[in-house]
This record gives C-alpha cells, sequence and structure tokens, in this order.
C-alpha cells in the first residue's frame, strides 16, 4: 500500500517537469494514482477493511482536487497526465 523508494524514484523520474522536480502536480498524481491501485487491490482481498476504504476515499478526493487544479492551470499539462496515466477512459 506504501510505495518504497524505488517505485517513488521511477514514477518521479517518469512524471517529473525538470530536474529537481519533486512535487508538482502531476507527480503527485502520479503516486496518489499507484497507491490508489495497490490500496484497491488490497480492498479487494479484504472487504471488511474500513478504514483502509476510508483512506482510499481520502486518496481519491485528494487525486481529484490535484487534477482539477492541473485542468484549471493548465489544460495541456492536464491532459498529458491523464493520458500517460490512462485515467478516465
Amino acid at each position: 500500500m506504501t510505495l518504497n523508494t524505488q517505485e517513488k524514484q521511477k514514477l518521479i523520474n517518469t512524471h517529473q517537469n525538470h530536474g529537481t522536480d519533486t512535487g508538482s502536480a502531476e507527480v503527485q498524481v502520479a503516486m496518489l494514482s499507484e497507491r490508489i491501485s495497490k490500496l484497491s487491490n488490497h480492498l479487494q482481498k479484504n472487504i471488511h477493511d474500513f478504514s483502509s476504504r476510508q483512506g482510499l476515499l481520502k486518496m481519491i478526493g485528494q487525486r481529484k482536487r490535484l487534477l482539477n487544479y492541473l485542468r484549471d492551470k493548465s489544460n495541456k499539462r492536464y491532459t498529458d497526465i491523464i493520458t500517460k496515466l490512462k485515467l478516465r477512459g
């Protein structure tokens, strides 16, 4: 459910805007998407884990807010991250 250092570094390198970028909206969305994916798999196996379900919903809300921010700030960056992560069909 958490990302180890190698996974984080791989996501940062894939989605960063410049060489020292580690906290842009794109990187944050990519990390949240990976955590959401892992937590969804966990919840499919552990149906009654309500605490994790609540955490999942918070992460989904955070990702949604970041995507809304990105859409308002730059539509091109928004569409790029959506296509890279294969979100929104």
